[in-house]
């Protein structure tokens, strides 16, 4: 791979600083390129350095000449902390009329919807993922959305901008020069005319992704579990002073001209997973029962601005707000073999591509013993699954991946969790790993080729046969279906410890639910643009849930969850 570094004035390269990333893909690399962001500007209409970094993307090498025809490089990041790029949750406003917040100078300018969405089509204002709000002024010093942004000068679409927004924890997604997405929490710019968004997307003529200087701007619609950053820290939200604040958090100060900067950094330098603002007090901790992030409370209750600070609050006395800290919670991360060889066997089973792996690692930590696999899996176990090379029978471990059917398979195991994921789901997640690894993704080449629907029509009907099979020959099981687990991860995973007949302890839990991701988790970077399920693939893959609901049901299980079921 060859990469040109064309500077388009003398200065441009001295305006950004760059890190580098090479990211392997199953059929070529392609270059993902990261940099703190913008600190001056030239050119014309205040860009900086548009045409300064050019790489080439494909299987083979490129000539120099070959490269700069590419345009820029297909995919640059940048995020930063300081430097004045604040961001935070949304509940930090007040608006007023002309848009101005009431405590603050400038607010959130999204009170103008209804001139805004004026033109649009119905696909663009609500597509059930994001709604369209207008048209922002961006400048180049002072960006209208502070979050992490990312270029495209190729394939940039809508979709692409929400969604890696929306995988970043973003209130907000932004789109500009046709192929610039921005992301962050605030709109921190004035509205301007719809005309001035005229430029097309790079990857989609059909719509409009801002223009020179101007943001065509979305509100994203979050899952319940996405996370809201600040800098390095992940908002948790707001909460009721504990009962016993001192035995919940340890450790406090009050700090002058409080900030979320600076009550993060003195959590941060005092080990605590857990930052609590409360006014001009800092409380520092980990979760605990005594304070658990269970009882989340209405964000209007912490308003309460820092001071100095537009877009920040620091709680109050009675409700505080929380960051997570990027400090490891070391509670949970022991793990050892069974201190006595076990008889009993359990299966931790599933179709493949329904969060087995994502189950071992929150099983792990919650019980402290390694789980075990019928197979061996060398990238796992570098990864500290150290149970991935024990036999299977070898007693040593908690449980035991499978992804076996057939009543021969299954007696050998003398109890079973079985997990279960939305098929469309499954199947898709399942197709990435076969091409492109545990974190990586099946190329376009795959998607579109004849490997796709071969892939289909050979592993949907396994995906039923597979459930069908556990219930029916299965000696004691328990299931659970991976939305649930997603969804409500402390309850669902102490009933799978305790169906391991193992203590339950809460304070492991909680320390799960601040590293629940592990490392086997996709960056959402590289996520189909477009359904790639045809309509007689899904008549299939419908009956095929229709049929698992039933069994389910039978057996006096719930059924699947509401989202599996043919709308």
């Amino acid at each position: 791979m060859y990469i040109n570094i064309i500077p388009s004035t003398e200065t441009s390269l001295g305006l950004m600083a760059e890190v580098f990333m090479y990211i392997s893909t199953a059929d070529a690399g392609s270059l993902v390129f990261l940099h703190s962001g913008f600190v001056g500007d030239s050119g014309p209409g205040g860009r900086v350095g548009r045409d300064s970094v050019v790489a080439s993307e494909g299987g083979g090498r490129a000539s120099s000449s070959d490269t700069r025809g590419l345009g820029l490089m297909s995919r640059v990041f940048k995020e930063t902390r300081k430097s004045g790029r604040r961001f935070g949750p949304r509940w930090m406003r007040k608006i007023g009329q002309g848009g101005h917040d009431t405590v603050g100078r400038v607010g959130d300018y999204t009170s103008t919807w209804n001139r805004a969405l004026k033109g649009r089509n119905a696909k663009d204002m609500d597509d059930g993922r994001a709604k369209y709000i207008g048209c922002y002024i961006d400048d180049t010093q002072k960006r209208a959305l502070r979050g992490v942004s990312f270029f495209d000068y190729k394939k940039m679409t809508v979709f692409r901008c929400q969604d890696n927004c929306a995988e970043r924890g973003y209130m907000y997604a932004g789109l500009e020069f046709g192929a610039e997405c921005f992301c962050g929490h605030k709109i921190q710019a004035p509205n301007a005319s719809e005309s001035e968004c005229n430029m097309e997307c790079k990857g989609e003529r059909s719509n409009m992704c801002g223009g020179a200087n101007r943001l065509s701007i979305y509100r994203l619609e979050l899952s319940q579990e996405s996370a809201r950053r600040y800098g390095n820290a992940i908002f948790k939200g707001c909460f009721h002073r504990p009962d016993n604040v001192t035995a919940a958090l340890p450790f406090s100060a009050v700090i002058q001209n409080m900030s979320v900067d600076k009550c993060v950094d003195m959590c941060t330098e005092r080990e605590k997973s857990l930052a609590a603002l409360a006014g001009e007090q800092c409380y520092c901790g980990f979760p605990t029962p005594l304070f658990s992030l269970h009882e989340l409370e209405d964000e209007d209750m912490c308003l309460h601005r820092c001071p100095r600070e537009e877009f920040e609050s620091c709680g109050n006395d009675k409700f505080f707000v929380v960051y997570q800290t990027q400090v490891q919670d070391n509670r949970c991360m022991d793990r050892h073999f069974l201190p006595a060889r076990t008889k009993q066997l359990v299966a931790l089973a599933s179709f493949p591509g329904a969060g087995n792996t994502w189950a071992r690692h929150l099983i792990e930590l919650a019980t402290g013993f390694y789980t075990g696999s019928y197979y061996f899996d060398g990238s796992l176990y570098n990864k500290g699954f150290k149970g991935e090379r024990d036999h299977w029978r070898s007693g040593r471990t908690i449980c035991i991946k499978t992804h076996e059917s057939g009543r021969k398979e299954i007696d050998a195991f003398d109890s079973s969790i079985v997990m279960i994921r939305n098929p469309y789901k499954a199947l898709m997640a399942e197709f990435n790993r076969k091409y492109g690894g545990h974190v990586g993704f099946a190329s376009q080449a795959h998607w579109r080729g004849k490997e796709w629907p071969e892939f289909v029509k050979n592993y949907a009907p396994w995906w039923a046969s597979h459930t069908l099979d556990w219930l029916t020959y299965g000696k004691n099981v328990h299931v659970v279906h991976f939305e649930d687990l997603k969804r409500d991860l402390f309850s669902q995973l102490k009933g799978m410890v305790q169906f391991l007949g193992l203590k339950v302890s809460e304070d492991r839990l909680l320390c799960v639910e601040g590293q629940k991701d592990g490392n086997f988790k996709r960056s959402g970077l590289r996520k189909l643009e477009y359904d790639p399920y045809t309509p007689d693939m899904r008549v299939n893959i419908d009956e095929l849930i229709r049929t698992v609901d039933a069994a389910l049901k039978k057996r006096n299980m719930s059924g699947v969850p509401a989202e599996y079921m043919p709308r």
